[in-house]
C-alpha cells in the first residue's frame, strides 16, 4: 500500500503511543537569540477568531493616502489633456490632426529647417528653434525657395506645391528671399521626407554603402549654402532608427488582430492543463513531480542534440560566423537562426540548465522527497478548500485597476499645463534667447528689433506653467509611482494573508474536514480586511519604498551612462545590488509575517519577529523547503508553458494537418507564439502561487505544532503521519 493511501486511513489527528520516539530536536531548548516557542494552549484551534485591529495608525494613513491619490487623479484629469501626448504640436500650440480644428486634415508636423534640430530629444520635446507647421503630407522632392521663384514664372504649379509647406495665409511668391527667410514665412528648402512618429523626417536610402537622399549626397538651400546628407543624419539621429521599429509595431498589431482568437485558445488550454496538473498532483504528487523532472531533462537533452546538429550544418556555410552584435536588432528571427553563435548560446544555456538540475537531484535527493511530501499535503488542503485556486482572479482584478489608474494618472500629469512660448533666435548671442514671451505682443516688443536678436520668433516650446502645481509635477509623478507600488504590494499582501488564513484553518482543524470552518476563504478575507488592513499596508509600504529607491537608482544609472565617471557608476551598481538583496529579504520576511498575522492576529512587527525566530529555530527544515519546493513548482510551470508553447508552434507553422487551413496568415508567427508561452507561464504561475502559499503556511504551522505539542494524548500533534515521519526526522533533512 502506498504512503498516500495508508495516510488516508489514519485518524484525523496524529496521536503516537507513549513509547513512540519523539524527534529529539523538538524538545531541545532554543537559543535565547531565536526567541521563545509558543506554549501549549489547549483552547487553540487554529486562526484566532477574537482579535482586534492592528497597526491602526498605518491603516489611517493608508486610507488618507488613497483619498489623496483619488484627489491627485481628479486634479490631473482637470489640468491634463492626453491629446498633447497623442498629437504633435506646431509652433502656435495647435494640435496636428485634431478633429474639429483647422489642422484636422494636417496630421503631420513639418520643420522649416530641420538642420537646427541637432538632437533627437529636441524633436520629441518640440523645442526645436525653427518654425513647425502642420501639413497634410511630407515633401517628396528637393526644392529651394529660390528655385521655386524662378520656376513660378513659368508655371504657378510650382508655387502651389511649395506653398503647402509655408505659413497659413502666406501667398506672395515674389517676396524677396532674404525677407521670407527672416520672417520664416516659408522654409529655405524642402527635402524628400516621410512621416515618422507623425513628423516629416528625411527619407534616407543606402546605395552601394553610401547614404543618400533622393540619390543626392550634397544639396544647397535658398542662400546657396552647401549641405551634406551627413548633416541631415546628425539632425535626425536617433529618430530615423525608429522607422523599422514603427513598421515592426504595425505588423505586430496586425498579427495580434489576426490571431487574438487563437491566443485565447492557447491561454484557455494552459488553464485546463494547469487544473489537470493540480488534480494529478493531488492524486499522485510523487509520480507526477518525478515524471516532470525526467521529462524536462529529456527535453533539455533533445534540445542540446538539436543545437549540435544545427551547428554542424552551419559550420561550412558562408556568413554563419557573423556575431549577433554585428547583425543588430532584426524582426525576422530566421536571420539569427543562420548564425552559429545563436546555436552556441542555446547549447551552453541548455547544458548549464541540465547540469544544474542533475546536481540538485544528486545532492538534494532526500530533500526532494521531503518537498514532495509537503506538496502532497498541500494538495489535500487545496482539495478541501478548492475556492483558493480562483482567488488569484481577485488579485488580478485589483492589480489591473491599480495599473490602469496609475497609467491614466501619469498620462494626465505628463500632459498638464498651458502652452509656454519662448524666444527662438538663430543667433546664439541673443540675450533674450529661451526667455518666455507672448506671441500676440512679441512683434511690438524690443526683442524682435534688437540687433543681436534679428530673426527671433516667439514659438511654442512645451506645456508647463509657473503655478505651484506645475512646478511640482515631477514630485507628483514620483508620488504617483510610490502610491501605485504601495497599492500593488497591498493587493499581493491581501492575497497572501487571505490564503494563509484559509490554509491555517485546514491545518489546525483537529478532525479534518469536519472541523474546518465553513467558507474559510471568505472568513479569512473578511478578517484580513477588517482587522489587518494596517498591518498589510505597513508591510506593503516598506517594500514599496525599497522598490522606489531601486527605480530611482536605475534612473540615475541611465543618466550617468553617458558620463565617464566610473566611480559613480560603481557606487550605483553596488547600491542596486544591496537594495535588490534587501527587497528579496523583506519580501520573504513579509510573506511569513502575513502568515503569522493571519493565524494569531498580531501586528506586523510582532508577527515578523515571531516568524523570523520560528524559522531560525528550524533552520535545517527551512533550508529543505526554501528553494527545493519552489524549484519543483517552477519545473511544473515550465513544463506547462513549454508544452502549450510546443502545441502553438506546431499549429502556427502548419505542422498539424487537421488545422492547417485554420492558421492565419501572419507577418511574424513568433508574435502570438511568445504571447501564448508567456501567458501560459503566467496562468500556471497564478495557480502555483496558491500552492506555494499553501506550502509555506503548512510549514510554519508544522513548526509551530512541534513546539506547542509533544505528541502525547494530552498534547497531540495535528500534523499528518506522513509529515511527522518525514519532516520530524533530522536525518532526512541533512
Amino acid at each position: 500500500m502506498s504512503s498516500s493511501s495508508s495516510s488516508a486511513m489514519l485518524p484525523h489527528r496524529y496521536i503516537p503511543s507513549r513509547s513512540a520516539a519523539v524527534p529529539t530536536d523538538t524538545h531541545a531548548a532554543p537559543a535565547p537569540f531565536y526567541g521563545t516557542p509558543h506554549k501549549f494552549d489547549p483552547s487553540f484551534q487554529g486562526p484566532v477568531r477574537r482579535r482586534s485591529c492592528t497597526d491602526v495608525l498605518c491603516c489611517l494613513i493608508f486610507i488618507i493616502v488613497i483619498l489623496t491619490y483619488v484627489a491627485l487623479g481628479i486634479v490631473a484629469w482637470l489640468h491634463g489633456d492626453p491629446k498633447k501626448v497623442l498629437y504633435p504640436t506646431d509652433s502656435y500650440g495647435q494640435f496636428c490632426g485634431q478633429t474639429g480644428t483647422s489642422n484636422e486634415q494636417k496630421p503631420i508636423l513639418f520643420y522649416f529647417n530641420i538642420l537646427k534640430c541637432t538632437s533627437p530629444a529636441i524633436l520629441i520635446d518640440l523645442q526645436c528653434p525653427t518654425t513647425q507647421m502642420c501639413v497634410s503630407r511630407c515633401p517628396d522632392r528637393f526644392a529651394t525657395y529660390t528655385d521655386m521663384q524662378l520656376q513660378h514664372k513659368l508655371s504657378r504649379s510650382y508655387w502651389d506645391y511649395y506653398r503647402q509647406f509655408c505659413k497659413p495665409g502666406f501667398n506672395d511668391p515674389n517676396k524677396p528671399v532674404s525677407q521670407v527667410l527672416r520672417d520664416e514665412d516659408c522654409p529655405s528648402m524642402i527635402v524628400p521626407s516621410r512621416p515618422i512618429l507623425q513628423r516629416c523626417l528625411p527619407e534616407f536610402i543606402t546605395l552601394n554603402g553610401t547614404v543618400m537622399v533622393a540619390n543626392r549626397t550634397r544639396f544647397k538651400d535658398a542662400l546657396e549654402t552647401a549641405h551634406s546628407v551627413t548633416e541631415l543624419q546628425h539632425a535626425t539621429k536617433g529618430i530615423t532608427g525608429l522607422v523599422d521599429t514603427k513598421d515592426l509595431s504595425m505588423k505586430i498589431v496586425e498579427d495580434y488582430a489576426k490571431s487574438w482568437a487563437w491566443i485565447l485558445v492557447g491561454l484557455l488550454l494552459s488553464l485546463v492543463v494547469s487544473l489537470i496538473f493540480i488534480l494529478l498532483l493531488r492524486l499522485t504528487a510523487g509520480l507526477l513531480l518525478w515524471t516532470t523532472i525526467i521529462t524536462i531533462l529529456l527535453l533539455l537533452t533533445y534540445g542540446m542534440l538539436f543545437c549540435w546538429v544545427q551547428l554542424n550544418q552551419l559550420r561550412d556555410m558562408p556568413g554563419s560566423d557573423v556575431s549577433i552584435v554585428e547583425v543588430g536588432l532584426q524582426s525576422d528571427l530566421q536571420v539569427y537562426l543562420q548564425l552559429s553563435q545563436t546555436w552556441i548560446i542555446l547549447f551552453v544555456s541548455l547544458a548549464a540548465s541540465e547540469a544544474s538540475i542533475l546536481l540538485m537531484l544528486i545532492f538534494l535527493r532526500k530533500r526532494v522527497r521531503v518537498a514532495i511530501a509537503l506538496l502532497r499535503e498541500a494538495s489535500r488542503a487545496m482539495a478541501h478548500i478548492p475556492s483558493t485556486l480562483f482567488f488569484p482572479v481577485v488579485t488580478f482584478l485589483l492589480v489591473t485597476i491599480c495599473i490602469s489608474y496609475w497609467a491614466v494618472t501619469a498620462v494626465y500629469l505628463a500632459s498638464s499645463g498651458e502652452p509656454v512660448y519662448k524666444v527662438m533666435s538663430p543667433d546664439i548671442s541673443c540675450p533674450h534667447a529661451n526667455s518666455t514671451c507672448d506671441p500676440e505682443t512679441f512683434n511690438r516688443t524690443d526683442v524682435s528689433s534688437s540687433p543681436s536678436c534679428l530673426g527671433s520668433q516667439c514659438l511654442f516650446a512645451f506645456y508647463g506653467g509657473e503655478t505651484s502645481y506645475h512646478r511640482h509635477l515631477f514630485l507628483f509623478q514620483v508620488s504617483n509611482l510610490l502610491i501605485f507600488l504601495w497599492l500593488l504590494n497591498f493587493s499581493l499582501a491581501l492575497e497572501q494573508c487571505t490564503l494563509a488564513g484559509a490554509f491555517a484553518s485546514y491545518y489546525w482543524a483537529r478532525r479534518k474536514p469536519r472541523d474546518i470552518p465553513p467558507c474559510p476563504l471568505f472568513s479569512s478575507f473578511s478578517r484580513a480586511v477588517r482587522f489587518h488592513t494596517g498591518s498589510l499596508a505597513f508591510g506593503a509600504l516598506i517594500i514599496s519604498v525599497v522598490q522606489l529607491v531601486r527605480i530611482l537608482l536605475e534612473y540615475l544609472e541611465q543618466k550617468l551612462r553617458g558620463m565617464n565617471n566610473s566611480v559613480s557608476r560603481f557606487i550605483i551598481i553596488c547600491l542596486k545590488c544591496c537594495f535588490w538583496c534587501l527587497e528579496r529579504f523583506i519580501r520573504y520576511l513579509n510573506r511569513n509575517a502575513y502568515i503569522m498575522v493571519a493565524i494569531y492576529g498580531k501586528n506586523l512587527c510582532t508577527s515578523a519577529r515571531e516568524a523570523f525566530f520560528l524559522l531560525m529555530r528550524n533552520m535545517v527544515r527551512v533550508a529543505v523547503l526554501d528553494r527545493v519546493t519552489d524549484f519543483l513548482l517552477f519545473l511544473g510551470k515550465v513544463l506547462i508553458a513549454g508544452g502549450v508553447g510546443m502545441v502553438a508552434f506546431l499549429f502556427l507553422t502548419k505542422r498539424i494537418p487537421v488545422l492547417q487551413e485554420e492558421v492565419p496568415d501572419l507577418n511574424y508567427y513568433w508574435v502570438p507564439l511568445l504571447t501564448v508561452i508567456i501567458g501560459s507561464y503566467l496562468v500556471a504561475h497564478g495557480f502555483f502561487s496558491v500552492y506555494a502559499m499553501c506550502v509555506d503556511t503548512l510549514f510554519l504551522c508544522f513548526c509551530d505544532d512541534l513546539e506547542r505539542n509533544d505528541g502525547s494524548s494530552q498534547k497531540p500533534f495535528l500534523m499528518s503521519l506522513e509529515l511527522h515521519r518525514i519532516l520530524g526526522k533530522p536525518s532526512l533533512l541533512r
